[in-house]
């Protein structure tokens, strides 16, 4: 009895997975269809995208250090 309900929760575990693989490839899909008619547009080139992008993964990778010397 115990097993199957394991078994259920892994099959429902999995299901999760799935669907947030779906909505993030959705996601990037969108994405890339902003970038490239953007950039298409001439309103704004890829380098500066790559720039931006890195910028707030750098904020962001500064955020959690903060928040780690604060735990300490």
């Amino acid at each position: 009895m115990n097993r199957s309900k394991d078994c259920m929760s892994l099959l429902q575990i999995f299901g999760q997975i799935a669907d947030l693989k779906e909505v993030d490839y959705k996601n990037t899909l969108v994405l890339t269809a902003l970038v490239e008619i953007l950039a298409e547009k001439g309103l704004i080139t890829r380098s500066e995208i790559i720039e931006r992008a890195q910028a707030l993964d750098l904020g962001h990778e500064v955020e959690i250090d903060q928040k780690r010397i604060r735990v300490q």
